[in-house]
C-alpha cells in the first residue's frame, strides 16, 4: 500500500540521517573530551543529559522550537535572521515535519553515542599515538591511520545499534505528527502499524509489517556484525 511504502521510506531517511549524524558529531565530542581540558567532568554530564531525559519530554520541547506560530525557530529565521517572510510550517507538511524529528533523533543520542567512542578511546594505548607523533604523524594522520582502525569494532557496535533504534523510531513521530499527520504522510513503520492494529483493529496487517520489520533488522544486524570478523590494521 502506498501508505506502508511511504512509512518505510520515512523509517529509511531517519536511520539514514541520525545514525551517521549521532556517530560523526560523538566521535568529534568523544576526542574533544579526551583532551585534557577544565571542567571535562560537568561537559560530560552536559552531554548525557539529553540521553537520561524522557523522550516525551524532549519530543514536546522539539515540538515548541519548530512551532509555525510561536516557535523559536521561526522566530530566529524570521525576525533575527530575516530568511525568511512567513513563519515555515513545519510540522503542517510532511517533508518538513521530518526535519525536527531528525534533529531530535541526533541530539539525543550523540551523548550516549560519546560516552561509548570516549572509553574506547582511553583503551587505545598511548605508546602508539606517542610513537606516531614522534614520526612527524599529525593529528590527522594519528587519527585516521591509528585511532579510526582501533575504534573500529566500537564504530561497527554502535552502527548496529543505533540502526536497530533507528528504524524502531516510535514516540518522536507519533507526538510530533499525532501519529502520521498530515495524510498519513509522517508515518514511521512502528507507528503505522500501531496504526493498523489498534487504530483499524487489523491485527493481520500490524503483525505482517512487525514480521517484516523484525527480519529487516535482523538482516541488516548479521551484516553489519559481520564487519567485526575483520582485522584490525594500523
Amino acid at each position: 500500500a502506498p501508505v506502508f511504502r511511504r512509512a518505510v521510506l520515512n523509517t529509511l531517511a531517519y536511520t539514514a540521517i541520525t545514525v551517521p549524524g549521532q556517530m560523526t558529531l560523538a566521535l568529534i565530542v568523544a576526542v574533544l573530551l579526551d583532551q585534557k581540558i577544565r571542567g571535562k567532568t560537568f561537559f560530560r554530564v552536559a552531554y548525557y543529559l539529553p540521553v537520561i531525559t524522557s523522550w516525551v519530554i524532549v519530543t514536546l520541547i522539539f515540538e515548541y522550537l519548530f512551532n509555525s506560530q510561536a516557535g523559536m525557530i521561526n522566530y530566529l529565521l524570521r525576525d533575527v535572521l530575516h530568511l525568511v517572510d512567513e513563519p515555515i510550517r513545519w510540522l503542517a507538511d510532511p517533508v518538513l515535519a521530518m526535519v525536527p524529528i531528525n534533529l531530535l533523533g541526533i541530539w539525543k543520542g550523540v551523548g550516549w553515542s560519546a560516552i561509548i567512542m570516549l572509553a574506547a578511546l582511553q583503551e587505545i594505548p598511548g605508546e602508539l599515538l606517542e610513537a606516531a607523533a614522534v614520526d612527524g604523524a599529525g593529528p590527522w594522520s594519528r587519527l585516521r591511520g591509528i585511532t579510526l582502525p582501533l575504534l573500529r569494532p566500537t564504530l561497527v557496535f554502535l552502527l548496529v545499534v543505533l540502526v536497530i533504534g533507528g528504524l524502531n523510531v516510535y514516540i518522536s513521530v507519533l507526538l510530533m505528527t499525532d501519529g502520521g499527520q498530515p495524510l498519513d504522510l509522517t508515518h514511521s513503520v512502528l507507528t503505522l502499524m500501531v496504526k493498523e492494529t489498534f487504530d483499524r483493529l487489523n491485527f493481520g496487517g500490524g503483525a505482517a509489517i512487525s514480521y517484516l520489520l523484525t527480519a529487516f533488522v535482523f538482516f541488516i544486524s548479521v551484516l553489519q556484525i559481520r564487519l567485526l570478523r575483520r582485522r584490525v590494521e594500523y
